[in-house]
């Protein structure tokens, strides 16, 4: 036998690159689901960064794709958001994970929606469409939010009222929340609507910016570049959109080496995952 002889033993397991561990798995609507992980000892991160994420493909190589960390930097575990593709490379496998079964998780968190690229302001608005509620979940429950802004706004827009329960669920937890509840007060303002299904509020986000809606029905302001600040995290479509809009109020876009007065995610993952 020589020092190359590889010796294999078919009925084990094989071993998985960087694997966490699934702790928690929720099936919201036969789109949508969301799933915990355990968390790598050494894993530092900002709340609102993302990671590469996945599942070993049928080629034997990983198949990743990037993930918003929807649980706050405190947590023990990690959370993710997603959305389930039928045809999808990576969500057709990821949506039958079960607890106890293995992913993939590479440990190296970036990300521009995170309080360090924005400069500081009196109100904060959060904006998303669908599983982009991700990210907004992490910073949803960071106390730096709530120290940082007098008010803090999110808005979410799916195509139906189902869609939003994830999003609704956690701000409503939030208010009893033992670390944060108290921070959290009456700071935090919930703007939820669908396109789709008839709703309490509908409109896309760009429609209810554009038109005043949102502002007349919060009893807020326009958005200014003195007082306000934005994330946004969508579709690229939606991104795009919207950064003309705040531009349009005065607001300027930057990054973690260039704080200004809005950011938007590049690397949200999108519908063909």
């Amino acid at each position: 036998m020589t020092d190359a002889t590889v010796i294999t033993t078919p009925s084990a397991k094989p071993v998985l690159p960087d694997a966490q561990t699934v702790t928690a798995v929720k099936h919201w609507t036969d789109r949508l689901f969301s799933f915990r992980v355990s968390r790598p000892k050494t894993l530092r991160f900002r709340s609102g960064e993302f990671v590469m994420i996945g599942l070993m493909g049928d080629t034997g190589k990983p198949l990743l794709r990037a993930y918003s960390i929807a649980s706050p930097a405190w947590d023990d575990e990690l959370e993710f958001y997603s959305i389930k593709v039928p045809e999808g490379p990576l969500t057709s496998k990821l949506q039958h994970i079960q607890v106890g079964d293995e992913i993939i998780l590479r440990p190296k968190p970036v990300g521009t929606l995170v309080h360090d690229a924005l400069l500081p302001g009196k109100r904060l608005w959060l904006l998303s469409t669908g599983t982009g509620f991700a990210p907004f979940a992490s910073l949803l429950r960071e106390p730096e939010t709530y120290e940082k802004y007098e008010q803090v706004i999110i808005m979410h827009t799916c195509r139906e009222v189902a869609e939003l329960q994830y999003g609704q669920s956690l701000v409503e937890s939030l208010a009893d929340d033992p670390l944060i509840g108290e921070l959290v007060g009456d700071k935090l303002r919930y703007y939820p609507t669908t396109t789709r299904e008839p709703f309490h509020h509908m409109g896309r986000v760009t429609d209810n910016l554009q038109s005043g809606k949102v502002f007349t029905d919060l009893g807020l302001p326009r958005m200014n570049p003195e007082e306000d600040r934005a994330m946004v995290c969508g579709s690229l479509a939606f991104n795009v959109d919207v950064k003309a809009i705040l531009e349009g109020f005065g607001l300027h876009e930057g990054a973690n080496s260039d704080p200004k007065q809005f950011v938007v995610e590049k690397a949200f993952v999108g519908d063909g995952i």
